[in-house]
């Protein structure tokens, strides 16, 4: 049994590194380590992640690369910042292509010489040679893999394959499958490349330079040198470095890399501006509120990074799959070459190793292991690219198959932009009340005290706070002038026994107070619906979502009309935030067999979001609280987003199971041929190197698809 002491999460860059079944044998064998609780290779983006303790960590690296080395040799780790330089990777990929080339130069003018009937010592030594050159690599691979007891990669069926090929004279064969096995490798590594910069690209919204003004003095830096408070000077046409609250100047500025929303949104004095958006037209100086890392765009960028390190099922029950796949086929090979002598009473040993070879060259899982991890990374980047923030694939498979949505009103179905609509006096001088009110009301910071608290100026020297105190879902109770003043639900009224007035009919939430013991009135808080609310709910119900809920602390008359305003099936109100727990937990009992999502602000609904299977934050353009609490982030709030992230899911699912078909259906067949001796070993590697980069290409369309008007199109 693991104990970690101090447990923290570290990243390493992940080096030499393509073959995704070899990935997955790598990360087993580091989770077995004792002091990692959880490893996860990313093989799109070449990151490790792992759980561990902190004081293991360079013995941990040392042991780590060990088995990375034995798995597949030259892998290693290193520490983030000492990345590969895009000179050194630019020439490690000419090494590779003039490998190729010389070594495609020298198979053609083999085949040729056969071509012409003058097979010769000649024909054959340039076969040879150009065999090794091609494959030196990956007979390498195969033989230091085999002295230390691991068989069953791509590295030994090619090997082997080939060395069969080469036995029984299949010279040209034996270099053709090489070398396309090599080209395959290749292609499918840019493909990798290729994707994981589009997907990038759709996220590619990190600064390079911040303009920090020094007196009369504009200097240019890095953002990350620039500190808390300091005031940079943002250009029009330039990219928001830090987050910030603008001091000076009025602009309009593109939120579509976060939010992706198209339409821009004006910024003057006193505004937030976040790391990210684009300045269009004015210049701005903004005094910084948050170092680089701490932005919402780092963060962002950092969750779609790593949503890789949360597997879905599919992604892992395929990484089983492929586990005693390859044994078997193995397996089958040597049963197909030796197995006949029983039978075939004209058996030849050679042509049956040559079908057993073949059937080696076919059988490598690569298209199955990459292609899945590739689709979930595309929707993941896809859904950033509509301001649509998942944390890892297991949420993309769960928001696709949940079928009750449980939605927080204020700020989620509601706009959370309060105001007094009505305030009503019983017994009680009305103004006296309001001043009294919105005097308590100035120290809080829940929505619905600021909307109080700005509904009249109060002087605060004739009104002065002696005592303050906020209860935790039920109001506030202070002390100002010599007066005990409660203020809040209901609940904490008849929980001080106080009586209230049962029969208030408002359309509203009602603020009830008190003053000395005794009910003296209320306030009406009125919030907006957002325009977008019922047609949301409208395309979830549409798309699959059988019932869908309100949980609120509002009282019943005003979540009853907004619910049905919406198109909400049920509603509980008048809830504390421990009852919406209850009460979900409650329904998750009833509905074992139905995943739940659960849709808050993200700020006071913290205990729902994380007892929900998926937690789904309305982002406030990425406030710290929705993106820590939450598994989805809605960056701009939209409802209609939710529709959106459940059809590039949809989308996400439809690729990977039309890779996983495609390539056990082409595999099984040529695997069929080549057992009774009609594939040869050209099919055999066209159909391995061809069906793993049209997997590839296939997972790499999802990029490609749009959202119109809620429904993702090509």
């Amino acid at each position: 049994m693991k104990v970690l002491n101090q447990e923290t999460k570290v990243t390493y860059e992940v080096q030499n590194l393509s073959c995704a079944n070899c990935a997955k044998k790598i990360e087993k064998h580091i989770n077995e380590i004792d002091g990692v609780s959880e490893a996860s290779i990313d093989i799109i983006n070449k990151r490790l992640t792992i759980s561990t303790n902190k004081s293991t960590n360079v013995n941990l690296l040392n042991e780590m690369n060990k088995i990375a080395d034995a798995i597949e040799p030259g892998t290693r780790f290193v520490e983030m910042k000492k990345h590969f330089s895009e000179h050194e990777e630019e020439t490690e990929e000419k090494k590779i292509i003039i490998r190729l080339i010389l070594g495609g130069i020298l198979f053609v003018l083999g085949y040729i010489l056969e071509h012409f009937n003058l097979y010769s010592v000649a024909q054959i030594t340039l076969f040879i040679i150009s065999y090794v050159i091609i494959g030196y690599e990956v007979i390498y691979k195969a033989l230091k893999n085999l002295i230390r007891g691991n068989l069953f990669d791509e590295n030994f069926l090619m090997t082997i394959a080939t060395f069969a090929a080469i036995y029984v004279q299949s010279y040209p064969e034996a270099v053709a499958v090489m070398l396309f096995y090599e080209v395959g490798e290749y292609f499918q590594d840019r493909a990798i490349d290729r994707s994981r910069k589009s997907i990038r690209e759709l996220v590619a919204i990190q600064p390079k330079v911040a303009y920090v003004k020094q007196g009369n003095v504009i200097k240019e830096v890095h953002p990350s040198e620039v500190k808390v408070n300091d005031i940079i000077v943002i250009k029009p046409g330039d990219l928001v470095p830090l987050d910030g609250i603008v001091l000076s100047g009025t602009s309009e500025v593109d939120t579509s890399k976060l939010t992706g929303e198209s339409l821009p949104r004006t910024v003057e004095p006193n505004s937030e501006i976040l790391a990210g958006f684009i300045n269009y037209n004015g210049l701005l100086e903004v005094k910084v509120t948050k170092l680089y890392e701490d932005s919402a765009v780092s963060k962002i960028l950092e969750l779609v990074e790593n949503a890789q390190s949360k597997k879905a099922k599919v992604e892992k029950w395929i990484t089983k799959f492929a586990r005693i796949y390859t044994p078997i086929v193995i397996l089958l090979a040597i049963l197909i070459t030796v197995l006949p002598i029983a039978f075939v009473s004209d058996y030849d040993f050679n042509e049956y190793l040559y079908r057993g070879a073949t059937f080696l060259v076919v059988s490598c899982p690569c298209a199955l292991v990459i292609s899945i991890p590739l689709s979930i990374f595309g929707g993941i980047g896809a859904s950033s690219r509509e301001g649509i923030l998942i944390k890892g694939g297991n949420y993309l498979e769960i928001l696709r198959q949940a079928k009750v949505i449980v939605f927080d009103k204020t700020g989620t179905i509601t706009k959370g932009n309060f105001v007094v609509t009505k305030v009503m006096a019983y017994d009680y001088d009305e103004n006296e009340l309001i001043n009294l009110t919105v005097r308590a009301e100035k120290l809080s910071n829940h929505a619905i005290g600021k909307a109080i608290a700005m509904y009249k100026e109060v002087d605060q020297e004739e009104y002065k706070v002696e005592e303050y105190e906020e209860i935790f879902g039920k109001g506030i109770k202070a002390r100002i002038n010599n007066l005990d003043i409660l203020i809040g639900n209901k609940e904490l009224l008849l929980s001080n026994n106080i009586e209230v007035i049962n029969n208030v009919q408002e359309s509203g939430t009602i603020i009830y107070v008190a003053i000395n013991g005794k009910f003296v009135g209320y306030f009406v808080i009125s919030d907006e619906i957002k325009v977008e609310a019922k047609e949301a709910i409208r395309l979830l119900k549409k798309d699959g979502i059988e019932t869908s809920i309100m949980l609120t602390g509002d009282n019943l008359t005003q979540a009853s009309s907004v619910a049905k305003l919406v198109g909400i099936d049920k509603v509980f109100a008048e809830l504390l935030p421990e009852d919406k727990l209850t009460i979900l937990e409650q329904l998750k009992q009833e509905n074992p067999d139905k995943y739940f999502i659960y849709v808050g602000d993200g700020v006071n609904d913290t205990p729902v979001l994380t007892a929900s299977d998926i937690g789904i934050s309305m982002g406030a353009l990425g406030s710290d609280a929705a993106i820590e609490t939450s598994d989805i982030v809605i960056m701009n709030d939209n409802l209609k987003k939710l529709y959106t992230a459940r059809q590039i899911a949809k989308l996400t699912n439809k690729k990977i199971w039309q890779n996983i078909i495609f390539a056990l259906a082409v595999k099984i067949l040529v695997l069929i041929l080549s057992s009774i001796g009609y594939a040869t070993m050209w099919m055999a590697v066209f159909s391995d190197v061809g069906v793993a980069l049209l997997a590839i290409l296939n997972s790499v369309l999802i990029l490609r698809y749009k959202v119109n008007k809620g429904q993702v199109t090509s």
